[in-house]
């Protein structure tokens, strides 16, 4: 709209051509100088000029939008848009109706939780034929330290809908429909990803889930990821540095990209590694001392953060995190724009993860986005030592 021509807004032709005979001919021309400057520039009077900037403003300026407009446009936007059912109740409420298509959904926490259960369970749900609630499509699974199981996925299945996957043939055809991607390295993992547009369509691939981000970008800086353990290797923040920075931000922007090119959730999963001290200080709730932090470790429950950085968390639309508190597992919806944040009880099951609680708990402060791990005898501290 700035750049909307003048000689096109219905000003009395005589002020028009003098703007012309100035060479202002853009409204963003127009609007950059003060009443008193296009006087000058004009000679022209004041009321002239006021008169001029009122109807340039008037049509160069989107027009107003009620709240229930707004929110009509987004409930229509997403009803075109669709939504992967995650088949947990209470989470699909949350998310008014599943997985969102087109943006980043990330799921993130420590190893053993069951982040690549619940992503085996979401490629099994988008590889169903509609009629069962499924997308009818195919799945990319980019499974980067080979943790995909065909057994696992199958099992679930056939607990979750006995009568489609005792048919024969049905598991075999819904495995078919599964196409696991295992780049051996970050160069490998940048070739497919430019080939994926291309493939997301030629094949009506319905879901792209990439577990785990965390184990590719680690070859940024050559140090592997331990995945057997609770806490990754990566004691520093991915973003440090312009070439890694640079690196990773190209990724995130292609992932984006894919998610709104393909119209089709994106799922990624994210590792958690030991909170610095620098962090533990930058907000007021978390500032503490060096003894308090070692008092707050000797019952072995770490204060962890996602990997990857804060780059990679303003790129995610929905952050669900995978958490295990004293006893107790919770999928915390931490970040999303449609719900407040929530915490949900849930086990794994012979048929995936079910939730114990659809209603949710609603949490405030920092809860919802801390990250805990019980049960290790060692737990790094804020200055990379080790609490033993």
């Amino acid at each position: 709209m700035a750049n909307k021509l003048i000689n096109q807004m219905g000003l009395p032709k005589s002020i028009a051509n003098v703007f012309a005979a100035r060479n202002i001919t853009t409204a963003k021309e127009a609007l950059s100088l003060t009443e008193f400057e296009l006087m000058e520039v004009l000679d022209v009077s004041l009321a002239d000029v006021t008169s001029a900037i009122a109807r340039i403003s008037e049509i160069t300026c989107p027009p107003y939008q009620t709240a229930l407009t707004l929110m009509e446009q987004r409930v229509q936007k997403e009803h075109m848009g669709g939504h992967l059912p995650t088949r947990l109740k209470g989470l699909d409420n949350a998310l008014c109706g599943g997985i969102p298509f087109g943006v980043l959904t990330e799921l993130v926490g420590p190893a053993g939780i069951g982040k690549t259960q619940l992503c085996l369970k979401l490629a099994l749900l988008a590889s169903l034929p509609t009629a069962y609630g499924g997308l009818g499509g195919r799945v990319i699974y980019i499974d980067v330290e080979s943790k995909f199981s065909s057994k696992r996925m199958i099992e679930m299945g056939s607990k979750s809908f006995p009568d489609m996957f005792h048919t024969k043939g049905m598991a075999q055809e819904m495995a078919g429909r599964i196409l696991v991607l295992q780049p051996a390295s970050l160069s490998e993992f940048t070739e497919s990803l430019q080939q994926l547009k291309i493939s997301l369509l030629q094949n009506q691939v319905k879901l792209l889930i990439i577990d785990s981000m965390a184990a590719l970008i680690s070859g940024i800086i050559g140090e592997p990821i331990h995945s057997s353990t609770c806490l990754t290797s990566l004691s520093r923040e991915y973003g440090q540095g312009p070439a890694r920075q640079h690196l990773l931000g190209w990724h995130i922007s292609f992932i984006k990209s894919l998610a709104e090119f393909s119209r089709i959730p994106v799922v990624v999963t994210n590792q958690v590694r030991s909170q610095t001290r620098d962090e533990a200080c930058q907000y007021s709730f978390q500032g503490q001392s060096r003894e308090k932090a070692v008092e707050d470790h000797t019952g072995y429950d770490s204060h962890l953060v996602a990997a990857l950085g804060i780059h990679w968390a303003h790129a995610v639309t929905i952050r669900l995190v995978l958490d295990s508190k004293s006893g107790k597992r919770f999928i915390k919806l931490a970040k999303s724009p449609i719900s407040p944040p929530l915490a949900f009880p849930y086990n794994i099951t012979s048929s995936g993860i079910t939730l114990l609680n659809d209603d949710g708990i609603e949490l405030t402060g920092p809860e919802i986005n801390s990250i805990h791990c019980q049960g290790h005898s060692d737990i790094i501290n804020f200055d990379g030592e080790r609490f033993q």
